[in-house]
Formats: structure tokens, C-alpha cells, sequence
């Protein structure tokens, strides 16, 4: 179902750019102005030159001048890339997550195999276009999952890239990516705008090669794969709270104990612990929806997200928020299920850590 195939990546000449710690970034969409302006700063080849520029016209004079002087070379040959990455959770367990870099062949929604989960904006939409129709280049991969083995394992050899925790193997395969891949669906579990720019840029060009767009594809049975949850937390107690339909089926001096007495129900109602300055109760509501969307009902006023419970219920008990609804984190299968209906998640459903790294690989288009 999937076209997924090895490509000829643009990447970073040490020898001519600099140390690789100094020109990777995590990706656009978490940046702040500050981090922007340090990152920058550490070096005149940081890719958030490309990625955040002050204009997509400059980012392209800036592309093409690092292919002028050898900053980024391109591989004479289409690979794939593993690439492991080890981390420590909001949980406090380390891991590591395995996953696949390679070209994917946009498809509209419609057809079934990419499969999103999350409502997008047309706004960072826009602003994306503008940079892509400029540079030609896939400068950051979108995210996706799929159910099953990966096709390549990781070579018994060290890596041919290394940086803050992330190792990368370059692969030559004999058709065993594209093989792998013929037959599956992918959920895209973080890059839905990236990867809804590509459509709109392969619409706008109608080329084989803007077609294309960089993925790192990560196997549901990674045992390096966690999805955390985004806990909600309101600085006034939002008013619909007394008429969410649940019931109270325990009270707790102690979040921990209401977080275990959480972890203990299954997944048949949806569940949440309300947690405010004199108590955390256990809340259950009716079949039919998960947790998330059970406290959607609570609308977004005033609302932030954190994936660890105790910076919640830490800015209950400081008083700079009124309440804080605890969660579960989503299952892989309860994702999938909901793109395949053709619905989408609620805002900040989904929290998958880490980000990949950008400045890594990049797939000129």
C-alpha cells in the first residue's frame, strides 16, 4: 500500500560545516524565539537557518550556497537510514526507539494508507508552502507508525552518524524497503502539516519528485515505543465540569494513589482523576469514547498540557491553577482504530517522545 523506497539524502560535511552537534535542532514546531536565536548562534550552518529563516527566499540562497560549498553533500547512491534513539521518559524509564529513514510517496487521506489522527491549521500550513516552494527540500521527516517487523536491522558495525543519545546507519538494501512496505498502512503520529504541505506542494508541482517527502518509520512493536500522556490542567475550573457525565468512584488524599487506582481500570469506559486543592477523585464516564475525549468535553480556556502528573498537580497545589484532570496515555491500537474511522483525536492527544531530530538528513524534491 505504502510506497516507501531509499533516496539520495543531502547531509552535513563535518569537515566543511562544523561539529554535527552544532548544526542539529529539534524540530521548527517546538522552538521558541530564544531557543531559535541560541540555536543560530551556535553556528552559521544550524539548520534552523533552513527550517526558521527570516525569509523562505533567504533559506534557499542559504541552501544553495551550503551545496555550493560542500556544507551539505548529497549521497551518490539511494539509502535508507536506521536510526536508534535512546532517552529517558516523563515516566523516568530509559529506552531506546528504533526506527527507519526513507522516501514516502504522498498519498491524499483518501486512499487509505497514510492515515492521519490530528486536526490541522492552515496557518503553520502556509508558512511551511511558502519555505518548500523556495528550497525544493524536505528539510525535517515527518513521524509514522506502522504494524509489523521493520525490513532492515540495524548493522552489526558502529554508526556512520552519532549525536546526543541518536545513531545512524546508512543502508543500501535490494528492494527489501520497498518490499516491506507494499502491503501496509501508515498512521502519521506527528508531522500531520508537514506532511499535508507535501500534498499541497505535489499538487502545485505534479512532478515524480515532489511526490516525495522524508520519513522516519518506527514498527509498533518497537519496544522503544511509548506514547505518554498530555495531562490537562485548567487555571480556573472550567464550568462544564459539573456536567461531564461520570461517576466518582473513589476519593484520594494522595494523587499517586488515585494515579495507581487509574492504572488499575481497563479500557472499556473512559477514566480521568480530577485533582484539586483537597482531594483527587477517580472519575469514570460512559462507554464509547477514551480518556482524551472525555475531557475535551471540558473545552480549552485557560487550559495547558503537561506529560507528567506531578508538574499538574504541582500547579494545583501552588494555586496557579484551579484543577488538573489526570489522564492514561492512548494506546497504539486505540490511535489506529480512530484514524482508520476517519475521525481525528482531540487537541494534544497523542504526546510521543522524543522528537526526531532535525538537520540529520534531508530529501531535495
Amino acid at each position: 500500500m505504502a510506497s516507501v523506497r531509499p533516496f539520495q539524502a543531502l547531509r552535513f560535511d563535518p569537515a566543511a560545516a562544523g561539529p554535527l552537534e552544532t548544526l542539529v535542532a529539534p524540530p521548527y514546531d517546538v522552538i521558541s524565539s530564544a531557543q531559535r536565536d541560541e540555536l543560530q548562534a551556535s553556528s552559521p550552518h544550524n539548520i534552523t537557518h533552513l527550517t526558521l529563516p527570516d525569509s523562505a527566499d533567504g533559506a534557499a540562497r542559504t541552501l544553495a550556497d551550503w551545496r555550493q560549498r560542500g556544507v551539505l553533500v548529497r549521497d551518490e547512491r539511494p539509502a535508507a537510514y536506521v536510526i536508534e534513539q535512546d532517552f529517558v521518559g516523563p515516566d523516568g524509564i530509559a529506552r531506546t526507539r528504533t526506527g527507519l529513514a526513507a522516501s514516502l510517496e504522498v498519498e491524499p487521506y483518501e486512499a487509505g494508507t497514510i492515515l492521519p489522527h490530528e486536526r490541522t491549521h492552515r496557518g503553520p500550513k502556509e508558512d511551511r508552502l511558502r519555505l518548500l516552494r523556495e528550497v525544493h527540500t524536505q528539510l525535517e521527516p515527518i513521524f509514522c507508525l506502522y504494524h509489523g517487523p521493520p525490513p532492515l536491522d540495524r548493522p552489526d558495525r558502529p554508526p556512520d552518524l552519532e549525536i546526543e543519545g541518536t545513531r545512524v546507519w546508512r543502508v543500501e538494501d535490494d528492494g527489501a524497503v520497498s518490499d516491506g512496505f507494499a502491503d501496509r498502512e501508515l498512521l502519521i503520529a506527528d508531522g500531520h502539516h508537514r506532511y499535508e504541505t507535501a500534498l499541497a506542494f505535489h499538487e502545485e508541482m505534479g512532478t515524480p519528485e515532489s511526490g516525495r517527502t522524508l520519513a522516519v518509520l518506527v514498527s509498533s512493536r518497537d519496544d522503544g515505543l511509548a506514547i505518554f500522556p498530555t495531562h490537562r490542567v485548567f487555571e480556573r475550573a472550567p464550568e462544564a465540569a459539573g456536567s461531564l457525565p461520570v461517576d466518582v468512584v473513589s476519593s484520594h488524599d494522595d494523587a499517586h494513589e488515585a494515579l495507581a487506582s487509574l492504572a488499575d481500570l481497563d479500557y472499556e469506559r473512559p477514566a480521568a482523576i480530577r485533582y484539586a486543592a483537597d482531594k483527587a477523585e477517580l472519575l469514570v464516564g460512559p462507554p464509547g469514547e477514551l480518556d482524551v475525549q472525555l475531557v475535551d468535553r471540558l473545552g480549552h480556556d485557560g487550559i495547558s498540557y503537561t506529560p507528567r502528573a506531578e508538574e499538574a498537580t504541582a500547579s494545583v497545589d501552588r494555586g496557579e491553577a484551579d484543577v488538573a484532570f489526570l489522564i492514561r496515555a492512548l494506546r497504539i491500537e486505540d490511535v489506529f482504530a480512530v484514524a482508520r474511522r476517519g475521525e481525528v483525536m482531540p487537541q494534544k492527544s497523542t504526546y510521543f517522545y522524543p522528537k526526531l531530530t532535525s538537520g540529520l538528513l534531508l530529501h531535495p524534491v
